[in-house]
């Protein structure tokens, strides 16, 4: 009988973790600080020092200091540009975020035809711009456009003072909503299913389950998905630029239209770069001011 020990036993040997290094997350880190730093903070500090001094398209001339910006601040052709985007932006954030709830909410309740009816109203998305505004054009057609066609009318839709930035605002409805519907289809699909078959053993309607549990659900994707169409709205160009020119009378002339201009008509490449540093300041600042007017409503509710 052997005698039984009077020491303890021996822990087992842990496993050998290899202590993090920081020098492995740098480097892991290395290629997007590269290209961030080569393609987005080279360029913009190179845009900033364009816009404080009298350059060209091929020649950069003397330093001004903020005379662009003075001049930019009293610049009717700009500040009108800025109130054509301003109005882009109202006639599409809110339907945009709307729209795609609404066909969200169509396609999750859709049965068999659910795969059939998503594809529908992604489809436009898939365009690239020179077919859609190629399409946009033939249903706004004043002689033989589909609308006219149906409203038995023979507007010039995009020629018209007071409709051309709405037939445009119609048109990037129609071809960019199907985005939206995405991001509100996935996240109707991460609500809990049993959420619903509790409502509906307590007897709530559809009304009253959409009311206390998809709405509240959805709440922080709705203020997302507004911020997104925000930004992309103030980032319109090529709808107005190939649908209208700018026009009627400038009437859809929007910022990065006149800054466009500004640089490879005008070739006034000091000008524009102040135009474009100005542009994504106001951005910036409206894109903070919703996100912050979103957090806000989202602790009121």
């Amino acid at each position: 009988m052997q005698a039984r020990s009077n020491h303890p036993p021996r822990p087992a040997a842990a496993a050998h973790v290899p202590a993090s290094r920081p020098g492995i997350a740098g480097l892991m880190l290395a290629p997007f600080l590269f290209v961030f730093i080569l393609f987005f903070l080279v360029p913009a500090l190179q845009t900033f020092y364009i816009s404080l001094t009298e350059s060209s398209l091929t020649r950069t001339s003397a330093f001004i200091g903020m005379a662009n910006y003075a001049t930019l601040a009293r610049d009717p052709a700009f500040l009108g540009s800025l109130r054509h985007t301003l109005y882009f932006a109202a006639l599409t954030v809110v339907p945009l975020a709307l729209l795609g709830l609404l066909m969200a909410l169509l396609v999750e309740h859709a049965g068999r035809a659910r795969g059939l009816l998503q594809a529908a109203f992604f489809l436009p998305y898939v365009l690239p711009i020179s077919v859609m505004t190629l399409i946009a054009g033939w249903v706004l057609h004043p002689t033989f456009g589909l609308l006219n066609r149906i409203a038995g009318t023979e507007r010039a839709w995009l020629a018209d003072l007071d409709w051309a930035m709405p037939s445009v605002a119609v048109a990037t409805l129609w071809w960019t909503v199907g985005f939206n519907m995405l991001i509100f289809l996935a996240a109707l699909r991460n609500i809990p299913a049993e959420l619903y078959e509790a409502a509906a053993l307590d007897g709530a309607s559809r009304f009253q389950a959409f009311r206390d549990i998809t709405w509240p659900s959805l709440r922080p994707t709705f203020a997302m998905a507004m911020l997104l169409q925000l930004i992309a709205s103030f980032k319109i160009f090529g709808q107005t630029y190939i649908l209208t020119s700018g026009g009627p009378f400038n009437t859809t002339r929007v910022t990065l239209h006149y800054m466009y201009e500004t640089a490879f008509v005008q070739s006034d490449a000091g000008y524009a770069a102040a135009i474009a540093i100005s542009f994504v300041v106001i951005v910036a600042a409206l894109s903070l001011l919703q996100a912050g007017i979103a957090r806000w409503a989202g602790g009121k509710a």
